[in-house]
């Protein structure tokens, strides 16, 4: 095996980690041996998808077939295209049609919606995201919530399903309580496709040919969170992550029907990992198709139980930007029918509404001045004791922590001052806070 990983390194041509993700070949693999799929996770310019019991997606670029070959392995071509795809891809809206219900929705509701695009795509596409809010020219101090679709431009499903929650949304404000409580007291971010190149060629990567999955800054191997050398898609979803104070959000994909929870990376556990599962099981115990789920125990799984990524979103989110992010799998089949699209948004309609209200199960506070500096969280125990949850950084005098139900002791210190202001606050399951639960210092 050996042998076989340093033959694969001078097949490949690997270059920096930044580049990881090309693909130039796919295949499906129809066996699951631990010592090859080992063996793939150690290779960081291989990409392993959509474990299941008769085996899994792989990607890599020129050489990966020869190299499987060299050791025998039974796979089969698969470039994603088949004979009914014309049948299949009938009826989905086009990158303009998109753009111009967007904009439609945004010149009906302009007190709640305001478009923007974050950049474009390699071949010039807006890379457009929604924000609802109340006040939604103004930058409120308010807990900050993101969806992202279609980062894989073939897994098109949470595409659409975006657009119809941006219906819903705009059109039950004011009409529906629930609603209006959480589009009054949030900032909600959505963005329908974050590879609209890829979907427009019906592929996986972007028009470079690269996973924007597997090209995000891998903190077990890097320091520091550097864009250079990066595609141009995943630049701008960095650049848009830094501007925000995201404290909850998920990324939407296809190919399976689960809610996959970091680490994907890696097999030691998040240190909210009890957390991570409940958001995790609140998406899908309402979703009764992946609740009751075959493959997935209560249609959950740990990322790298399942398959190691690595240069994903998920884990990047966390690790740079305090950011909880799960994965959904939302699809068995990465391009269904558009004429399934209006089922699996009743499946998952109410499970999107629920983990988007769980972005207030956290607390933060503000300052008066918009300083950077560290803050100290603690949970108090029934016990009197306290239990460390970790130190986290701030900047512009705000921070927002989802957490588990319970009290609090934030630690406040301010960058170049010696000042230091504690106070306590209760984190609550299933309550939405007036402008979220901050405390002002």
């Amino acid at each position: 095996m050996k042998k076989a990983l340093i033959g694969l390194s001078l097949a490949l041509s690997i270059g920096a980690q930044a580049n990881m993700g090309k693909i130039e070949e796919q295949v499906f693999v129809h066996q699951k041996d631990m010592k090859l799929i080992k063996l793939i996770e150690s290779h960081p310019g291989l990409t392993m998808d959509h474990m299941t019991k008769d085996g899994f997606e792989l990607y890599g670029p020129k050489g990966m077939k020869k190299w499987l070959d060299s050791m025998n392995v039974h796979y089969h071509v698969d470039n994603g295209h088949h004979k009914n795809d014309n049948d299949k891809f009938a009826g989905y809206p086009s990158f303009a049609d998109i753009t111009k219900f967007l904009k439609a929705m945004t010149k009906k509701y302009p007190k709640i919606a305001k478009l923007e695009s974050i950049g474009k795509s390699v071949e010039g596409r807006e890379l457009w995201v929604m924000k609802i809010s109340d006040n939604v020219n103004v930058d409120e101090v308010e807990p900050e919530f993101k969806y992202i679709s279609s980062m894989h431009g073939d897994e098109i499903t949470g595409r659409e399903l975006m657009q119809f929650y941006i219906k819903d949304l705009l059109e039950g404000y004011g009409k529906d309580k629930r609603i209006t409580d959480l589009v009054n007291n949030t900032e909600l971010y959505i963005m329908p496709s974050m590879n609209p190149d890829g979907s427009k060629k019906k592929q996986r990567a972007n028009a470079n040919g690269y996973d924007l999955n597997r090209n995000f800054p891998h903190w077990n191997a890097e320091v520091g969170n550097d864009k250079a050398g990066r595609q141009i898609e995943t630049q701008h979803v960095m650049d848009f992550q830094a501007k925000r104070q995201f404290a909850l959000s998920a990324n939407f994909h296809g190919g399976a029907v689960c809610v996959n929870y970091p680490w994907d990376s890696t097999k030691v556990r998040h240190p909210f990992d009890a957390l991570l599962q409940d958001l995790s099981l609140r998406y899908s115990q309402e979703n009764a198709p992946m609740y009751r789920s075959r493959e997935f125990t209560r249609g959950i799984t740990n990322g790298a139980d399942w398959y190691v990524v690595r240069g994903g979103m998920q884990d990047w989110s966390y690790v740079f930007h305090n950011d909880l992010q799960v994965t959904v799998e939302l699809s068995d089949r990465k391009w269904p029918s558009y004429s399934q699209i209006p089922g699996y948004y009743k499946d998952n309609k109410e499970s999107i509404m629920v983990y988007a209200e769980a972005i207030h199960q956290g607390a933060g506070f503000k300052l008066a001045n918009k300083v950077d500096g560290t803050v100290k969280v603690k949970q108090i125990m029934t016990n009197g004791m306290k239990k460390d949850m970790g130190s986290y950084g701030y900047r512009g005098g705000e921070f927002f922590k989802v957490l588990n139900a319970g009290e609090y002791e934030f630690t406040v210190t301010q960058k170049n001052s010696r000042e230091i202001k504690t106070f306590t606050t209760i984190v609550e399951k299933n309550k939405i806070f007036p402008n979220g639960n901050y405390t002002a210092l």
